[in-house]
């Protein structure tokens, strides 16, 4: 049975509620379960690190992930989802040398790998338990029992096994290559690691001067930002075709040599002027005398190439082949360094000098910057110091500088492929599909050869085991095969457990020992599509069949980091790209645009938030917002706020008030709403058509974006739909649906609305997987199973999508409800500027549109137009000329000022000349010329006014929009102001119901005092207490309130200079309609058992609503009632058969006949259309039930068997006192409207037992009794027998 629906709701405690439901019922597993013979959807989950708590970019990628897996399995598919951990790597070991203090690799050598690793291994998981808390308290359904690890054995050995493909391909070689290193983890990082995480920084800028050998009063100036590398310097380098000039500065004595458009020099004389390609071989004084040696290489003399630029600095660019990627190749191409030769590096993987190095030993490079200054100033080698502000990349992991340093590495070729990762990226449909040709096409037509290789510890170890000369190489690719080749068992493949291995030599080298790197983490993220399922050692056939992925999703900083990897392994092991569709976000930043920040607390806590708002209210948040669209969101607290207050209370009393109406029309016309789709009947009111249609249209739009990955286009619908649903539909049809226009009409209405809300928690369902639960758990009651597609319809969330209705759709509905919508928003306008409330009415408004098929729309909407603008009349015109109107344009004084500078002033005179024709034209194109000048919307406002010789200025007043021109008549009426207070006192009224927690159907009286008495206020009040209590439904009455009276809330106020006080009590003073029938559902018994044949009636339920039967304890009431003493019984619902025994669902066979029998089939089983015993219906006034009953309406049977057990005075009253739970109070019985206790009208012993007696001559007959009872002194009594 629904349950009624609470006025207030508390999201996140009912959000908990749910969560629970989803574990006692196993949800997830179980939607898996029914889905597991449909067609598979494939979604791969990107492993995080555990060592970090989840922030809003992991909850906003979760978020995608989950709506777009929750709509796949709602389409018919069977979607896995299961969740992943990057477990090695340098986020772990970063946190171990923080902990431990470790700062180079002579640290972890005295320590050991293995303790080292076992160090990492304890952390690797140390927030797991928060992830997965936050995850699921998110809503999203994912799998974390069966989850993957990438320190899974199984998993490294699928790693070793894309590796081995690699190498036997030829895609792996060993090279020494300049390469962005990270001297906090003492590692190279790979080029798009490097690119993650750029800041604005200051460098040292400096000028030094390099002697030439053959003349040293002649210098070259070479320009860097990191002195640092200036003691390695082996080169200078110029460009080939630059013109170089040889000149004597001001700031300098000697002659020196710099590019000619050098503007860093003062000129005082110019010698002459030279091609760089001139300059080539000139030999120079070193700055250091570290490495003179290489001298006889080649080294300090001029080289040149055309990768010196002209942008900045002197034209010269100082070569450290070491430390810079195109120094090394320079230097490389003139044969100053070599392969084989020993490098010129003198910093270690700290970062600090070595002993080479004398005057600069165990510094770390950065902070030997300002030595290095002073050293050259002091040599006489400086001429110029200043800082420079440039962007820089720091390392991702640590927030260190990075520097360039030339290591030796683990390669993967990926250059020569670069034509095909372009041609496998076009093959993925990318949301939003600018990042597929832009950011993502310009990284890959750039990608350089990926070094895979990590000087480190904590990850997969690279399977390669070289001779001491590396000629010899063998790559392993799975555990067997490192079994086979050592004769060792393994089981464990991290660098302790096989560091010792050693494989014999087939080329008489002795034995091969492992290499010492291990895995960039990144290289395991990209094998993740085949690691997690052990392929190919395992599950071959299942991944082969589920390959690509048909769904991914990351933030827009994976484009160089997990999409990137994905596409490369794929690309070469199999030759296609790894997913179909990706969905990229942006990022999400702090309120005031800055990245978000543990250490500056600039941004509230995740958990915080879902704790106030819920979890539903942040994913709606996230997902209606530019982050989708993989631009930046600022992440504002308000705005999680603003989406209950907006969409999801609005939504929640639509709801609500469905269920309120269902329970009202069930209590009060006895009439049981459940919903069908396949057999409701079509309703004609227009605005259940127009619904109905935006529904469809909505569901139809719905599935093509989803289907098409743009959550961006959907999520925006959706929100809208909530606004259309409530502020639109319920509001324009609360009358029906509250039954004032009949009972047949307010069913149309109900099952209008119960139909769109169901389909909109079915829609939402993956959005908002809390509310959409919340709400479905209560409607099921109200739907027909049979009327239902699927086997189990425990939760929302089993439930497949709705189906396109196209015969509802009906656009011509849905162009005049818009049409209808953009009338009153104007007519709303208009009131709001001149400050006429709504309640208020007006006279009329008139609607002026040049299209008459729209006219024709607005007026088959006419009442809705005139209860929403509360006016009494509608006017349709296509003359705006008939009412002296036109069109004025004012320009945007700040706007056009600051474009149009001094054109500012012609252009504002020739605005004002615009014609109301070409504004007309404007206010439909969007754009004009004035005087030169095109305009757009944002430089104009349009205004209508009214020529002062029609008559009508003072009258209306005009809003338009570019298609309709409502006019509201707008001058003072006293009856319609009188109108607007009694529409005053009725939401005080309302608001004071509100207040004291009531519902349309609970029963009322308000009793008003307005003080001074006989003033404005009074006299309104008097004259329209009709009108107030036809929309109250409530009696009003002056004060005195009766001394009686069971008060529920009370409240003064002040009004139109008035002090209004309104007091609510218990019980309404208008009777209530008689009713045709018992009050309590029931059936008739007729018995056959022992010989006996007997008629007798059972209540269901008494109070209605209370102390409800089910079969065994109707059965137990039965052998009560006849006397039957316990003997079995068997009670059928019809005549034979076990089909047609009784059904669990007692209520619904209210007012059927029932046979009872021993088990036999009944010989007889006619029914009557009336109770068998005579019976009185008995409503308690002025007083609340008691003893955890309830309801305030009952059934007595005064008679039961049929001719038996007749009631008496003294036994109604105890029977009566004993139903409502008020056992020992005093109950008066009164037979008037009034409640008085006068002779005639309290029901005495000899006036009952006379209409007892009638009622025992009419038993054959339909005959309805209506008592009021209530406690003390006022019971109301109508008495009614009729033939």
């Amino acid at each position: 049975m629904v349950e009624a629906v609470p006025e207030s709701i508390h999201f996140p405690s009912e959000e908990e509620r749910i969560l629970q439901l989803w574990v006692d019922k196993d949800c997830f597993q179980e939607c898996l379960k029914q889905s597991k013979n449909r067609p598979r959807f494939t979604f791969y989950d990107g492993p995080p690190f555990a060592t970090g708590l989840p922030h809003y970019g992991h909850i906003l990628a979760g978020t995608i992930k989950d709506i777009v897996t929750r709509f796949a399995h709602q389409n018919g598919f069977h979607v896995e989802r299961r969740f992943g951990w990057d477990c090695h790597g340098l986020p772990v070991e970063y946190e171990i040398d923080k902990s431990l203090n470790i700062r180079g690799p002579e640290d972890v050598a005295k320590m050991g790998i293995a303790e080292y690793n076992k160090q990492c291994r304890s952390i690797v998981m140390r927030y797991a338990d928060e992830w997965e808390t936050l995850v699921r308290r998110m809503g999203r359904w994912i799998d974390f029992r069966n989850d993957y690890k990438t320190l899974y054995p199984w998993f490294m050995e699928t790693v070793w096994w894309v590796f081995k493909q690699l190498y036997d391909k030829g895609l792996v070689y060993r090279g020494v290559k300049v390469m962005p290193f990270s001297t906090a983890c003492n590692t190279p990082l790979s080029n798009f690691e490097a690119h993650q995480n750029y800041k604005d920084v200051q460098d040292p800028s400096v000028i030094v001067t390099f002697p030439l050998l053959e003349d040293e009063t002649v210098s070259f100036l070479a320009w860097t930002t990191t002195p640092w590398t200036l003691p390695s310097n082996l080169a200078l380098c110029v460009s080939p075709d630059f013109i170089y000039v040889k000149v004597k500065g001001a700031l300098h004595l000697s002659i020196i040599i710099v590019l000619g458009i050098s503007v860093l020099i003062t000129c005082v004389f110019l010698f002459n002027r030279f091609p760089g390609k001139t300059l080539k071989g000139k030999k120079y004084k070193p700055l250091f005398e570290y490495f003179i040696k290489c001298k006889e290489s080649g080294a300090f003399s001029v080289v040149v190439d055309n990768y010196v630029r002209d942008d900045d600095g002197t034209g010269v660019v100082h070569q450290a082949p070491y430390f810079g990627a195109d120094d090394y190749r320079v230097c490389m191409d003139y044969k100053i360094i070599q392969r084989d030769s020993a490098p010129i590096c003198p910093v270690d993987s700290s970062g600090v000098f070595t002993a080479e190095v004398t005057h600069f030993a165990g510094q770390y490079v950065k902070d030997a910057d300002k030595n290095i200054i002073k050293w050259l100033k002091e040599n006489g080698r400086l001429v110029s110091s200043s800082s420079f502000k440039h962007s820089y990349p720091f390392c991702w992991r640590s927030d260190t500088p990075l520097i360039y340093k030339a290591v030796p590495s683990w390669f993967v070729r990926v250059e020569h492929m670069v034509e095909k990762l372009l041609d496998n990226n076009s093959k993925c449909y990318w949301v939003p599909e600018f990042v597929r040709e832009k950011r993502f096409g310009n990284w890959l037509r750039d990608a350089r050869d990926w070094a895979v290789s990590r000087n480190r510890y904590w990850g997969t170890p690279i399977p390669l085991w070289v001779s001491d000369d590396y000629e010899e190489v063998v790559c392993v690719g799975s555990t067997a095969e490192l079994e086979e080749l050592t004769g060792a068992k393994v089981s464990d493949l991290h660098r302790e457990s096989i560091d010792h291995l050693t494989i014999p030599s087939r080329c008489g080298k002795g034995q091969l020992k492992r290499v010492s790197e291990v895995f960039d983490c990144w290289f395991e993220s990209g094998s993740m599509p085949y690691a997690q399922v052990h392929y190919p050692f395992e599950n071959r056939r299942e991944f082969e069949d589920a390959f690509p992925a048909d769904f991914i999703a990351e933030g827009i900083d994976q484009t160089r980091g997990w999409f990137y990897t994905l596409l490369v392994l794929s690309t070469a092991l199999f030759g296609k790209p790894p997913f179909k569709n990706v969905i990229v976000n942006g990022l999400v930043l702090a309120s005031d645009g800055q990245k978000m920040s543990k250490r500056k607390k600039n941004y509230p806590d995740p958990g915080l938030i879902v704790q106030n708002y819920g979890a539903d209210a942040l994913r709606l948040y996230l997902i209606n917002s530019p982050v989708v669209r993989a631009e930046n969101l600022r992440f504002k607290e308000e705005g999680v706020r603003d989406v209950l207050k907006d969409v999801f209370l609005p939504w929640y009393n639509a709801y609500r008030f469905l269920v309120q109406n269902v329970q009202r029309l069930q209590k009060e016309e006895a009439v049981k709403f459940l919903y069908n789709e396949s057999t409701v009947s079509v309703s004609d009111n227009i605005m259940d058509k127009w619904i109905q249609s935006f529904t469809q249209s909505l569901i139809q739009f719905f599935r093509d974006e989803m289907g098409a990955y743009r959550l961006y286009t959907v999520v925006p619908k959706l929100v809208k739909f909530v606004d259309m649903l409530t502020n639109w539909y319920v509001r324009t049809n609360r009358r029906r649906l509250k039954g004032e226009s009949g009972t047949e009409d307010c069913m149309r209405a109900l099952e209008t609305l119960f139909s769109v809300l169901f389909s909109m928690c079915r829609l939402m369902a993956p959005f908002t997987p809390y509310i959409t639960e919340l709400m479905y758990q209560n409607l099921r009651h109200l739907i027909d199973p049979a009327s239902l597609e699927e086997k189990d319809t425990g939760s929302i969330h089993y439930l497949m999508l709705p189906h396109v209705r196209e015969s509802l759709i009906d656009k011509r509905i849905e162009s005049a409800v818009s049409q209808m919508q953009s009338v009153i928003e104007l007519g709303r306008v208009i009131r709001d500027r001149k400050t006429l409330p709504v309640k208020y009415p007006l006279k009329e408004v008139v609607v002026i549109h040049q299209d008459p098929e729209a006219l024709r729309d607005i007026q088959s909407l006419q009442k809705y137009i005139l209860e929403e603008l509360n006016v009494r009349q509608l006017t349709l015109s296509t003359d705006k000329d008939k009412y002296g109107i036109h069109l004025r344009a004012e320009p945007d004084h700040m706007v056009l000022g600051k474009r149009l500078k001094g054109a500012f002033k012609s252009v504002t005179a020739a605005i004002k000349e615009l014609k109301s024709e070409e504004l007309e034209i404007f206010q439909r194109t969007g754009s004009i010329v004035v005087d030169g000048h095109e305009l757009h919307e944002d430089d104009l406002r349009l205004m209508y006014c009214f020529d002062q010789t029609s008559g009508t200025a003072s009258q209306y007043e005009a809003h338009s929009d570019a298609q309709v021109l409502v006019l509201l008549d707008v001058t003072p009426d006293q009856s319609m102001q009188d109108e607007g207070v009694a529409r005053e006192v009725i939401n005080r009224i309302q608001k004071l119901r509100k207040k004291g927690h009531l519902v349309p159907s609970d029963e009322i009286t308000v009793y008003y005092s307005s003080q001074p008495a006989g003033e404005y206020l009074d006299k309104v009040i008097q004259a329209h207490t009709d009108f107030i209590l036809a929309t109250t439904k409530a009696p009003l009455k002056p004060y005195p309130v009766a001394q009686n009276a069971s008060v529920i809330v009370q409240e003064k106020t002040q009004l139109k200079g008035s002090d209004l006080e309104l007091t609510i009590v218990r019980g309404s003073s208008v009777s209530r309609a008689l009713l045709t029938t018992a009050a309590c559902a029931y059936v008739n018994l007729r018995v056959t058992l022992k010989d006996k044949q007997q008629g007798g009636v059972v209540l269901l339920e008494n109070p209605k609503g209370c102390d409800t039967l089910d079969v065994e304890r109707l059965k137990t009431v039965c052998c009560s009632v006849f006397g039957l003493d316990g003997a079995p019984v068997t009670i059928f619902n019809g005549k034979t058969g076990e089909k047609d025994q009784l059904q669990t669902d007692l209520m619904s066979l209210s007012g059927k006949t029932l046979t009872v029998t021993s088990g036999s089939s009944p010989a007889d089983a006619s029914s009557s259309d009336s109770l068998l015993c005579p019976y009185v219906n008995l409503q308690l006034m002025n007083a609340s039930p008691a003893e955890c009953q309830t309801g305030d309406v009952a059934t007595l049977l005064l008679m039961n068997p049929a001719g038996k057990n007749a009631l008496h005075f003294p036994d109604l009253l105890r029977e009566t006192a004993k139903v409502f739970g008020l056992r020992g109070r005093k109950l008066v019985l009164c037979l008037n409207e009034e409640l008085t206790e006068g002779e005639e009208h309290v029901i005495s012993h000899s006036t009952l037992l006379s209409n007892i007696n009638r009622l025992h001559s009419l038993t054959h007959y339909r005959v309805r009794v209506w008592f009021r009872v209530s406690e003390l002194l006022i019971i109301q009594h109508n008495l009614l027998c009729s033939l």
